[in-house]
């Protein structure tokens, strides 16, 4: 069974109804059902009196079994899908909550729309949803930036990522990435509690993200009317990023729009004193945000467009 067309039937699907209200409500959603087995394990396994050693190897057998109950129960569901176009239909519309574009596209609109109205405490609220920096210490600039650095490196990981791997694997791929995308999104910090136990499961992210990365990157220029800035900002700034890989696609949205990005910011128990990203561009605004969605359509109909070759070759 084509992943490319599971992968292209659950795109449609999240575009159109997102993760509704009455679904999750119903039965959650499979990503805080992950969510719940890391926090059991870090429960049991993550113990304060073991060395760095043992709580290192601890989360490495966390992190394996996490991805292999993902993958393994995805591929039993997978044995079971039915040939044919109503297989993939099914097998669509399990890979559905897999993809978020919608409400990737929903959670950044929602930051322009009370800057744009002047109204930065709402504004500031908003971006609170989808960045970890402290948002009472961002000024106009920074909230613009902060939604535009969560909107660029969240299409990599959320989007790009999951995407790549279920054209290649399927839905044990989709599964087996978001398992591993939540493990570092949970325990992959360096905080004294996971920076050895979360150690396995951050550098397990960063390896399956380093082409899905180059990936979104290459998007972002490809749709964009300014290629050749995009993709020279993405080969001078990439690296100068403290992550492998988010550098790519927000290099790449930085040179598409002419705006700087990165920079020192501000969290809850210290100050990052990060380089500039396109230094030489402009301070975001409102209207920047705006038109860093319009390019996220852009590329995801692009990347959509692919999807659909790769299923009907």
């Amino acid at each position: 069974m084509s992943g490319a067309a599971i992968v292209l039937v659950a795109l449609v699907l999240d575009v159109a109804l997102g993760w509704p209200k009455w679904l999750y409500a119903a039965i959650g959603h499979p990503v805080t059902w992950i969510g719940t087995l890391i926090v059991r394990l870090d429960a049991w396994l993550n113990l304060e009196a073991s060395d760095e050693h043992g709580r290192r190897i601890a989360g490495i057998v966390a992190a394996l079994v996490v991805i292999m109950v993902a993958a393994n129960l995805a591929w039993i569901l997978t044995w079971f899908l039915p040939s044919g176009w109503f297989g993939v239909l099914l097998g669509g519309i399990l890979a559905w909550p897999f993809v978020a574009l919608r409400s990737m596209h929903e959670h950044v609109a929602a930051v322009a729309a009370p800057l744009e109205a002047g109204n930065l405490d709402g504004a500031r609220h908003a971006v609170s949803m989808i960045v970890g920096r402290d948002p009472s210490r961002l000024d106009q600039a920074g909230v613009a930036r902060a939604a535009i650095e969560s909107l660029a490196e969240n299409t990599s990981d959320g989007i790009v990522a999951p995407v790549f791997w279920g054209v290649i694997f399927g839905l044990p791929g989709l599964a087996a990435y978001k398992a591993i995308n939540t493990l570092d999104s949970m325990i992959g910090h360096r905080t004294p509690r996971h920076e050895a136990f979360g150690w396995a499961s951050a550098r397990i992210d960063d390896v399956v993200n380093l082409i899905p990365a180059r990936l979104a990157g290459l998007l972002f220029a490809a749709v964009s009317t300014r290629p050749k800035e995009a993709l020279a900002t993405m080969r001078r700034d990439a690296g100068h990023h403290r992550s492998p890989n988010a550098g790519w696609p927000e290099a790449a949205m930085a040179g598409a729009l002419g705006i700087r990005l990165s920079g020192p910011r501000v969290y809850a128990d210290r100050v990052a004193d990060e380089p500039w990203v396109n230094a030489g561009g402009a301070d975001p605004g409102a209207t920047d945000i705006g038109r860093a969605l319009g390019l996220y359509r852009f590329a995801m109909l692009a990347l959509a467009a692919v999807v659909a070759l790769c299923a009907l070759i």
